[in-house]
């Protein structure tokens, strides 16, 4: 269920940002060229961590209804979430395939909750687990640092997973978090990676906005250039 020609989305994870002030950092992400927010959420089981559940997501969205909320269901129990979120106003739900022995069962389920469907993929599990999935989800997200906690090194070798989906499928949206900064974003951009997760490289920036114009253009410019040499 991709979309026709890939586009490139920038979206700012908050995870880094000043957690107390949740409303206007990510005020200040949207008005500085976000096109989307990526909300982390984990459960102390899946992962290590622990952030912040659907109360909080319910609160941002009466102070943001304009913006796109992309759930990063870094959770034991995908299924246990998916009416919580949907009820709290998130748009997109992207769950871990590692999660569940039922993956079509949960693609189902947030689908008949009004949501938009992501898989995710840990650095240690294999892209071609996601393959029988792909034709039923919109996103796929390949993470580049081990999921659970902010401000890892970039892992470079998780690019040969984006650069197998954008030859396989050209018009999959195909999503990277995990140290993606403008040090990086050339690797991701080129591997053919469109929706970009970026930190602190964003949220620490003393120019957000400059920092999300640079990161588009490196991506709009491999588009481009891929789509020549088509």
């Amino acid at each position: 269920m991709a979309s026709e020609s890939v586009k490139c989305k920038i979206g700012p994870s908050v995870l880094n940002a000043d957690l107390a002030n949740i409303y206007s950092e990510s005020k200040r992400l949207l008005d500085s060229g976000a096109d989307y927010l990526h909300l982390d959420v984990m459960d102390g089981h899946f992962v290590p961590n622990l952030t912040f559940g659907h109360p909080i997501v319910k609160c941002l969205r009466k102070k943001i209804p304009e913006a796109f909320f992309d759930m990063h269901m870094m959770v034991a129990d995908p299924l246990k979430w998916i009416e919580p979120m949907a009820d709290a106003g998130a748009q997109q739900y992207t769950f871990h395939i590692e999660a569940t022995s039922d993956p079509l069962d949960v693609i189902r389920k947030i689908r008949e909750a009004g949501m938009k469907v992501g898989v995710g993929l840990k650095p240690g599990t294999p892209v071609e687990v996601v393959v029988p999935y792909i034709e039923h989800v919109d996103l796929v997200l390949i993470m580049t640092v081990e999921p659970g906690f902010g401000g890892q090194k970039f892992m470079e070798n998780m690019m040969s997973k984006v650069q197998y989906l954008r030859t396989a499928y050209q018009n999959l949206d195909i999503e990277v978090d995990g140290g993606v900064g403008p040090n990086t974003i050339a690797k991701c951009a080129e591997a053919g990676a469109n929706l970009i997760v970026s930190g602190t490289a964003i949220t620490a920036s003393e120019d957000p906005k400059q920092v999300i114009s640079f990161l588009r253009k490196s991506v709009d410019e491999s588009i481009v250039k891929s789509q020549l040499e088509r």
